[in-house]
C-alpha cells in the first residue's frame, strides 16, 4: 500500500457518519490539493469497503463520482447514514 493510500484511508475514516467530503477536499488534506484522481483511484481499490468509509467521498460538482458496489448503493448508504444520524441525535 502507498503512503498516499495510507493518508488518504486516514482522512477518509474522519469523515462523520452521514456526512460527504469531495475528492478534492481528501487531497488537500493529504497533502497534495492536485492529487483528485489519484484520490478517486485509491479509493477505487479500497480493500475494506466496509470499514474505510470511501461511499462518504464524491466530486466536487456535486455527483456521486464511482462506488465499489455502484452509484445506486452509494446513494442508498449516504441516505442510511442520514437517517441514521438523525435518528441518533
Amino acid at each position: 500500500m502507498t503512503s498516499l493510500a495510507k493518508k488518504a484511508y486516514k482522512v477518509v475514516l474522519s469523515i462523520p457518519l452521514g456526512e460527504v467530503r469531495t475528492y478534492k477536499w481528501v487531497a488537500s488534506r493529504v497533502g497534495n490539493p492536485s492529487a483528485t484522481r489519484a484520490i478517486g483511484q485509491v479509493l477505487k481499490n479500497n480493500p475494506y469497503p466496509l470499514f474505510i468509509p470511501c461511499h462518504r467521498v464524491i466530486c466536487s460538482n456535486g455527483d456521486l463520482g464511482g462506488y465499489i458496489f455502484g452509484k445506486k448503493m452509494k446513494r442508498r448508504l449516504l441516505n442510511l447514514e442520514k437517517r441514521i444520524k438523525e435518528f441518533v441525535i
